[in-house]
């Protein structure tokens, strides 16, 4: 310290570091070369309300200069980071840093909060302000040893504090109040109810079938949501149209009127799905159906939620054959669900096609985003795959699709299906390097699961390789809600 800091009077007391190192002994981190120390990062404890105010560095410590840690502070305070002058240009500052931030990880604490010197002020205190200076630091247009170094280890300049060291005339008494926030922090009161952060997703490659009675279908229903609740899954996906076998049960001359029969079974199907959710203790996405409301007949996507709550959400874009030969209109919001294993959002096949519903959704802090869909084709299966991997980079977020498969040609527009269920994650070091969690065999009946980790997701919108969501271009661009 007395090599460091010559010019703000050199190293504290012996009792001063001593006391540190017995109340806060993990916030003192020390590096050393054959027992020989040279860094240290010294730290105490703060209450984050007081901290993130103008405060002087006076105001962290005694008369007898002791310095006042708060066992019961729900931040750290960053003192000190020195590295003796012979042992420089090696990053250890970064390295101290880099484990700063994971002690505050680790304790659960908001944030590292660092009174910053603005040591190459003094140069330019004829020709601007304070403010203009680290502004200007900001843009590398000038180089500070020690703010630039703080904003390349992902700080940000909160306040101006004045007077904060007076004795410090190479940064004439200024300093910058920095802060990092620690993403994963959680309230502790807020600990025992905190959503689950590991989530396992269970889907259902379905294959349709020819079936005699609703009954039958709803007890192979049951039988896969059983199935997957025995892996301890958060949720059970089922794929678009998934009960459109049904329409075998009626005359299909005309497709308008089959559909519509078919959604006469709609609410029975929520309703025994929902008492599924229930009773196998899984989050359910029950694919879609039709429903017909004042004779309109909308695609609808249900979450079945193990609570016994339940959500809808209408498809928004209808195919041109749903237009045709079902009279299907498009519904007419988005939203974001909340759960107990995360925030999720659900898209019908088409509507994954249109990237603004999914940045909507990203908006509203989107983690998973469930795709049922339908296809016949492997281009059309493609389309709805490509589009899912699309969305999941650039919001980043999970995606999970799940479709249908085999051929039921005497039902009207099920003659054949194709679809190869997956799970698809962000691109970037934290995933799979193809960024695919997990895919079924195409068109064979299965289950496919994937346990998804939205902590990841979470380190990857502050400290990805590419951090799409935040470096959004907002001052040229934006997607908004017209209701």
């Amino acid at each position: 310290m007395d090599k460091v800091y010559p010019d703000i009077g050199g190293a504290w007391g012996e009792h001063t570091i001593l006391k540190l190192v017995q109340e806060f002994p993990e916030g003192q981190i020390c590096l050393e070369d054959n027992g020989q120390l040279v860094g240290v990062a010294l730290t105490v404890k703060v209450k984050y309300a007081r901290f993130s105010n103008p405060h002087t560095y006076d105001d962290l410590m005694d008369a007898r200069e002791n310095i006042l840690n708060d066992r019961k502070g729900d931040a750290i305070y960053g003192l000190d980071v020195l590295i003796h002058p012979d042992y420089r240009g090696y990053r250890l500052g970064r390295r101290l840093y880099d484990a700063r931030k994971e002690l505050c990880r680790q304790s659960n604490l908001k944030a590292i909060l660092a009174g910053g010197r603005i040591v190459n002020f003094h140069k330019y205190a004829d020709e601007m302000t304070p403010g203009q200076y680290i502004e200007a630091v900001h843009r590398r247009e000038i180089y500070d040893p020690i703010l630039t170094f703080q904003l390349a280890n992902d700080f940000t300049v909160k306040r101006l504090l004045g007077k904060y060291l007076p004795e410090d005339k190479r940064s004439v008494g200024f300093a910058t109040l920095l802060e990092w926030n620690n993403f994963l922090y959680e309230p502790s009161d807020n600990i025992l109810g905190s959503r689950i952060r590991n989530v396992r997703v269970g889907a259902v490659q379905w294959q349709m079938r020819e079936i005699d009675s609703v009954e039958e279908m709803l007890r192979q229903v049951e039988y896969f949501v059983d199935a997957i609740s025995s892996y301890q899954s958060d949720f059970a996906v089922f794929p678009e149209f998934f009960n459109a076998p049904l329409m075998g049960l009626t005359d299909q001359s005309q497709q308008k009127d089959a559909i519509r029969f078919l959604a006469g079974f709609t609410e029975r199907f929520k309703r025994e799905m929902s008492q599924m959710a229930v009773s196998y203790n899984v989050n359910i996405i029950t694919g879609s159906m039709p429903i017909n409301e004042d004779d309109v007949i909308y695609n609808v996507s249900y979450l079945c939620r193990r609570d016994g709550t339940v959500e809808e959400q209408r498809k928004i874009h209808v195919t041109p054959h749903e237009k045709r030969d079902w009279v299907i209109e498009g519904g007419d919001q988005v939203s974001v669900f909340d759960t107990d294993a995360g925030k999720v959002g659900i898209l019908i096949c088409y509507d994954v096609e249109f990237p603004e519903l999914g940045r909507l959704m990203a908006n509203e802090g989107l983690e998973i985003l469930f795709v049922p869909f339908w296809t016949d084709t492997r281009n059309a299966y493609l389309r709805v795959r490509h589009c899912a991997q699309a969305r999941a980079v650039e919001n980043e977020c999970y995606v999970v699709t799940c479709g249908s498969v085999g051929n039921l040609p005497q039902v009207e527009s099920l003659d054949v299906q194709y679809a190869q269920s997956a799970v698809f994650s962000p691109s970037d070091f934290a995933f799979p390097y193809d960024a695919i969690m997990a895919e079924t065999t195409p068109n064979t009946e299965q289950l496919i699961f994937s346990d998804l980790n939205l902590d990841e997701l979470r380190y990857l919108h502050h400290e990805g390789s590419v951090t799409n969501l935040k470096d959004r271009r907002t001052d040229i661009y934006e997607v908004t809600r017209k209701w």
